[in-house]
């Protein structure tokens, strides 16, 4: 299948059927210990652990499928399961730094991401700093010989800059830093890193992969020269995910494509619906013309997720708890990527420092699910009467 399109290897890839039995999907391997016939194999497992099954924590057949499928799909060399997103995102840091290094995380960056830097690789002796999302090539003036890593998230799932990930990447390429980007909110099939020169894509495997917000589920996926590197990284972390969410992400790797070009289609209307409400100053959605950085979607992306905010004029808390409180088909929750449509307002100035959110007003972000659109539309048409009554 290495010719096939996209849809193709979603659908196909990590299956083997005539290996189980004609089976369609795959057995779940609920597995620790692995025994041997002699101590020759055991031997020759322990001294090719990533290739024979050797302990449960270090891959099992369902965790080799759900890898050779993400790989196969993004065009990694080979994936990284763990247990959830913010354990990619920590097992990536951590493969590539030590103390007396540099790493430059950009200022747009998931907030835990944020936090595990600042409180763990600093103690551990590593400089952390910042940088302006829409630096581009400019990311060379803040590039030490000491800097190992350099992490972009494109679009930010909270204010949806877009990177100019190549750029970035050929600047970080000339001191040899490693360069990750977290490509959740696109997914593989929207972006593909490794055409652009990142080393390791990071997905919260949770959100679109899984889908139906029922599993914890992350996934490292390497470049050939990435690959050892961040599985003993996370062999040692002892990051393993269990074995029914990993069976979850394969499953919702089926349905991908489908369920996004939904999210999409839904995530454009709602927010064009949003743009004429006169409380909307700003509408942040990567695919429409007016967002800042639409030139970079149209240049690099394949499509459109689920995910935007909306800027709103200033407001007392009140009247958001107001809109909020009440929604019917809107949940109020974190996390995304589900088959439920989700809203928050959020306030990106506490997790910003290389750049200043000048927006006095709240942001709220909204998940497009897989529900009618003209119930979405008509559960926030409600809310806005509701904010609107709340300040008259």
């Amino acid at each position: 299948m290495k010719a096939a399109k996209p849809d193709t290897i979603a659908t196909h890839a990590g299956s083997s059927p005539f290996e189980q039995h004609g089976m369609v999907n795959p057995p779940v391997y609920h597995a620790s210990t692995v025994l041997f016939p002699s101590l020759a194999a055991l031997e020759a497992a322990d001294a090719n652990p990533f290739e024979i099954y050797n302990y449960g924590r270090l891959g099992t057949p369902t965790s080799h499928a759900f890898e050779r499928a993400i790989a196969q799909l993004e065009g990694g060399y080979r994936a990284v399961t763990v247990s959830s997103g913010l354990a990619a995102i920590t097992t990536a840091l951590l493969a590539f730094t030590k103390a007396g290094d540099h790493v430059l995380i950009t200022d747009s960056a998931y907030g835990p991401a944020r936090r595990f830097a600042n409180e763990e690789l600093t103690r551990y002796g590593v400089a952390v700093e910042y940088y302006d999302p829409l630096i581009g090539a400019g990311i060379d003036a803040l590039i030490r010989p000491n800097t190992s890593l350099v992490y972009l998230e494109s679009p930010g799932s909270l204010t949806f800059e877009i990177q100019d990930v190549p750029a970035i990447a050929a600047a970080a390429k000339r001191v040899g830093a490693v360069v990750v980007l977290d490509n959740t909110w696109a997914t593989p099939l929207h972006f593909r890193p490794f055409d652009h020169g990142v080393d390791v894509s990071i997905h919260a495997a949770t959100k679109y992969i899984v889908g139906h917000s029922d599993a914890m589920l992350g996934v490292l996926n390497c470049t050939e020269a990435a690959f050892d590197v961040v599985k003993r990284a996370a062999v040692r972390y002892g990051a393993a995910a269990g074995p029914d969410d990993i069976y979850f992400g394969l499953r919702g790797l089926r349905t991908l494509s489908v369920r996004l070009k939904r999210h999409g289609d839904s995530s454009l209307a709602l927010a064009d619906w949003l743009s004429r409400q006169p409380e909307v100053r700003h509408v942040l959605h990567p695919a429409r013309p007016d967002h800042p950085g639409h030139h970079l979607w149209r240049r690099d992306f394949r499509g459109t997720s689920g995910l935007f905010a909306v800027l709103l004029e200033p407001f007392a808390k009140h009247a958001i708890a107001a809109m909020f409180d009440h929604f019917e088909v809107f949940g109020l929750g974190y996390s995304w990527g589900g088959f439920e449509s989700l809203a928050l307002p959020l306030d990106p100035r506490p997790v910003r420092s290389a750049t200043r959110w000048g927006h006095d007003g709240p942001l709220l972000r909204f998940h497009t699910g897989l529900e009618d659109i003209d119930d979405l539309i008509r559960d926030l048409d409600a809310g806005f009467g509701r904010l609107r009554q709340a300040v008259s």
